[in-house]
């Protein structure tokens, strides 16, 4: 083996921390020209792709940059509220009432 090699196992955990989570998502403008920033042409519809962990598959399109932003990023579901601390009841060391 050359010492210049890295195990396979070390070359992945280092590599870890940087690749693509399968389901991630992002959205492509489908208009003319090359691809540029999101917000320059918000009426264009957007091809909504995830990635499956080896390539790019598409999804769904969408009407414009708002629906695309509805997809890419979902409300956060509201939570069950929680139940208020009880009072502190006076302890030994506090004077009584």
């Amino acid at each position: 083996m050359n010492p210049e090699e890295e195990p396979l196992d070390q070359w992945a955990a280092r590599r870890q921390g940087r690749l693509r989570k399968p389901g991630e998502k992002k959205a492509v403008t489908l208009g003319p020209g090359p691809q540029r920033a999101a917000h320059l042409n918000p009426a264009a519809p957007r091809l909504i792709l995830e990635w499956d962990g080896f390539q790019w598959v598409p999804v769904t399109v969408v009407d414009d940059y708002a629906a695309a932003r509805r997809v890419l990023y979902p409300a956060p579901q509201p939570q069950q509220q929680a139940q208020p601390a009880p009072k502190k009841q006076p302890g030994r060391h506090r004077k009584p009432q």
